[in-house]
């Protein structure tokens, strides 16, 4: 059914809870997940190191990696706008599903945040939209 998993990895509740999701899924199925954080476009790397951003969306990957266990997964800290980090390796990886957390739906309309609207109308894959609340 679904063998590559994207699934956007931020700091966020609603983020983990798209995250658990994502790696439960992919533990049924034995397929493979591709964690990603965006982190904001600074001034380039200091020292000739990473930037402060990339190195903290890094740790917080691996930090998530290890609490999970989990032994399929490939992480990707992009610079930038999350969803289009997120629509990037969807594309480079050839991703069958993408997971997003609901940020942002509230009140009667219900409307998505920015992340999951861009996503679910750009995406060429199929999307599925964790509810965190």
């Amino acid at each position: 059914m679904y063998t590559t998993i994207v699934v956007g990895a931020h700091k966020s509740q609603t983020a983990q809870r798209a995250v658990a999701e994502a790696i439960e899924l992919a533990r049924a199925l034995g397929a493979h997940v591709h964690l990603v954080s965006a982190y904001p476009k600074d001034s380039g790397p200091i020292d000739g190191k990473d930037t402060p951003g990339r190195a903290d969306a890094e740790r917080s990957m691996d930090a998530l990696v290890l609490s999970t266990g989990a032994q399929r997964i490939t992480t990707h800290a992009l610079p930038g706008d999350p969803a289009k980090a997120i629509l990037s390796v969807a594309k480079d990886v050839g991703a069958d599903l993408i997971v997003v957390g609901n940020k942002g739906m509230k009140g009667k309309g219900r409307f998505l945040g920015s992340v999951p609207n861009d996503i679910a109308h750009e995406a060429s894959c199929a999307v599925l939209i964790v509810s965190s609340t």
